[in-house]
């Protein structure tokens, strides 16, 4: 099994693992369940930084029963979790005026979040796994040159911006370019048409079609 196929397999094994202990979650505590909400089909872009790093992530919204209060129902998801092997915090955060118990749970990378209030019935899930990159950064590898000044057209010059490569300097062809902190960012360039913007990816130019300035770039030029 190859590096990228092994992390895979891990996020998907933590990602059906988180959805189980969400379900015994959600089943146990809230009524009128609605499991189809609780979608984990497909790993989300966590981090868009190079290489990209993907993690399983969602949400659910229930309701407690009417006879259980909120202490009751937090009390409850804290041996829940402690039970199934999850480190456990309690605390408590006001929000708009609404005080919210919060139960944070973390296990193998994993988070679990839930929020009850004696103000509401509504009791909030929220988990995703760990943060994982599923294949090594790779690279840039310079594309081959379209022309060279062996392959130059008679009348033809080298294109002075991309040097015969044919391809956007700014970004070496990828439509991209990474900027601070290492997040893919459209290339300004050649605006992800991934060719030279001054050859339109022809790796030269034609010499009686110079403007004066561009010109400028060849002082041999008669």
């Amino acid at each position: 099994m190859d590096r990228t196929s092994k992390a895979r397999g891990e996020l998907d094994r933590l990602g059906r693992s988180l959805r189980v202990q969400l379900i015994a979650l959600i089943t146990d505590l809230t009524v009128r369940v609605h499991l189809r909400r609780l979608s984990l089909d497909e790993p989300k872009v966590a981090d868009p930084r190079e290489p990209l790093r993907y993690h399983y992530s969602t949400s659910y919204q229930g309701n407690r029963p009417a006879t259980a209060t909120a202490a009751e129902t937090a009390s409850r998801a804290t041996a829940l979790l402690r039970a199934a092997g999850w480190d456990v915090t309690v605390s408590q955060e006001d929000d708009d005026g609404i005080l919210w118990t919060v139960i944070v749970a973390r296990r193998d990378g994993s988070d679990i979040r839930i929020l009850t209030s004696e103000d509401t019935h509504a009791v909030s899930f929220r988990g995703q796994t760990p943060v994982v990159a599923l294949c090594p950064q790779r690279p840039a590898q310079e594309p081959e040159p379209v022309r060279t000044p062996e392959t130059v057209v008679p009348g033809y010059v080298l294109c002075y911006e991309c040097e015969g490569s044919g391809w956007c300097p700014g970004c070496a062809g990828r439509g991209w370019v990474l900027a601070p902190p290492q997040r893919k960012s459209r290339c300004a360039e050649c605006h992800t048409r991934k060719i030279c913007p001054i050859c339109r990816g022809q790796g030269q130019l034609s010499a009686s079609q110079l403007s004066p300035y561009q010109r400028g770039y060849y002082p041999g030029l008669e």
